[in-house]
């Protein structure tokens, strides 16, 4: 696996050291690798390729296999291109060293121009001279410029026999699909954290480092799917270990080298939210904060864990893959079994939309406090479905329900007395009448009167009050009826959001 044929003495980073050697070295690319291994043994190779992917995951890595595999002559100089470069030959190992005068590598961020592809249409007319090839791999192929694309077509369609390309880029929807229908593309994978901990298990193996399950699962999921990423960070954990005086690299040294929260706090202000415990929750919440843990970090963790309490409630087998925490494993389990999948799901648009707050706060901690206090008070309000099925099913006392085209969507002929307006206020002011968007309680008068109260004798000319025209006029209204306890609920607890006759939209306060 390692690089043998450096003679460098200085010391080299594990990203370096350990770059796969041949397709068998290589992790989490298994249907790229299947492909050209069946494209070598039949002999079909294509004249040119393009490898896409995000950062780390062997691009630069997969093209220099390539060129030597497409080279190698083995052992004895007889061979012919293989997928298992033999490592002994002249052409592997000169490659290997990148001393190869046939195999070219060029970087398109800053070689762009038409120039520096003419350079390449010179030199493909003239035969190789160390190798069987001659292989040009240019890496970030999108940064070139519109007139070198164009200036590279024509070569690329009709190369010569002895010539091919090999490309690579992060950015695949940039690069002209004129250059793309000229190539074979690859499209390399993220790798799994699983995969990763295991390669970075061997690594710490062979460098005689001793590190817990749980820091491998760290450095995993930060390296987000590149195995370099990871490297890096494994060789930044190794040497933080080394300064603080050996042992074995523990989760707790890793996340602290991150910068992370403690995940076991993390679920505790999750639960403290759901539970609408806001003291625990604000509480643990400043002994991360005093502890280092940033507050877009602390979001974003809050983020990553509804997602795998949402994973876990439909995909049980998601707690048991051995990739997950410990502590995700036993109490995101019972969180998940706990929690409904509408509440999951209002918790990550909640949490969602405080991503902005916090960026463009100019207290982040004081936004996400806000932001937390929120969603603690949205956790235990029923959801629209539920509401609309308790009015259905005549759970609130003088509320209806209306829907488009039926007679209670008419508006009323005639205003309410002052008990029908009182007891819709009080019927609405709570969590059924609240809406998810806005948070605002809509009290609503009855649209058509019940027929066998229309039957009824009419009242007296006293008793029927007018609607209110303006909301100042409905809470004096209360007081001179003599309801003091509306009258102050109306005046204290209730943030007006609209008002027009027969109808209220307020935002209750706690």
């Amino acid at each position: 696996m390692t690089d043998s044929t450096s003679t460098d003495a200085v010391y080299r980073v594990l990203a370096r050291k350990y770059r796969p050697m041949t397709f068998a070295d290589m992790i989490g690319q298994e249907a790229m690798v299947r492909t050209l291994t069946n494209a070598m043994k039949s002999g079909r190779l294509a004249h040119a390729f393009i490898l896409a992917g995000v950062r780390g995951v062997g691009k630069t890595t997969t093209a220099r296999i390539i060129a030597r595999a497409l080279n190698c002559v083995g052992p004895d100089g007889t061979g012919e291109p293989t997928i298992a470069p033999c490592g002994q030959c002249e052409p592997c190992r000169t490659i290997a060293a990148d001393r190869n005068v046939d195999v070219m590598e060029m970087d398109a961020a800053s070689r762009t121009g038409v120039d520096d592809i003419r350079e390449i249409i010179d030199g493909v007319r003239y035969a190789p001279v160390a190798a069987r090839y001659k292989v040009y791999i240019i890496d970030e192929v999108h940064m070139l410029s519109k007139n070198a694309f164009n200036a590279l077509l024509k070569t690329l369609e009709e190369p010569p026999p002895h010539t091919k390309f090999i490309f690579a880029t992060t950015e695949i929807r940039k690069v002209p699909v004129t250059v793309l229908s000229r190539c074979q593309r690859f499209d390399l994978r993220r790798i799994d954290a699983d995969v990763l901990a295991g390669y970075f298990a061997d690594i710490a193996k062979q460098e005689s480092v001793e590190i817990e399950p749980d820091a491998l699962a760290l450095i995993s999921r930060a390296a987000d799917g590149s195995a370099r990423d990871g490297l890096s960070l494994l060789d930044q954990a190794i040497a933080q270990d080394a300064a603080a005086g050996g042992g074995p690299i523990t989760g707790h040294q890793v996340r602290d080298m991150l910068g992370l929260a403690d995940r076991t706090a993390v679920i505790d202000v999750f639960e403290a939210l759901m539970k609408g415990d806001a003291p625990r929750a604000l509480d643990q919440l400043g002994d991360m904060y005093r502890d280092g843990a940033e507050p877009m970090v602390v979001l974003q963790d809050l983020l990553d864990f509804t997602h795998f309490l949402t994973r876990t409630k439909l995909v049980p087998g998601v707690a048991s893959q051995s990739a997950t925490a410990e502590a995700e494993r036993v109490r995101g389990a019972s969180l998940a079994a706990s929690l409904r999948m509408p509440v999951l799901s209002r918790a990550w648009q909640m949490l969602l939309k405080g991503v902005g707050e916090v960026q463009g706060a100019p207290s982040p901690q004081s936004a996400l406090e806000m932001v937390l206090i929120r969603l603690m008070h949205t956790s235990g309000l029923p959801t629209p479905g539920e509401v609309i099925a308790k009015l259905e099913a005549g759970e609130y006392p003088g509320t209806e329900v209306s829907t488009p085209g039926s007679a209670a969507a008419s508006p009323p002929s005639r205003g309410p007395s002052t008990a029908a307006a009182g007891a819709a206020v009080r019927n609405s002011g709570r969590q059924p009448g609240e809406t998810e968007r806005s948070g605002a309680a809509v009290a609503t008068a009855p649209a058509v009167p019940d027929p066998v109260a229309e039957r009824a004798p009419a009242p007296e000319a006293a008793d029927v009050v007018p609607v209110p025209a303006d909301f100042r006029g409905l809470v004096g209204l209360f007081e001179e009826r003599g309801d003091p306890r509306l009258h102050s609920d109306l005046c204290l607890n209730a943030h007006l959001v609209r008002y027009e006759p027969g109808r209220l939209e307020f935002r209750p306060r706690p």
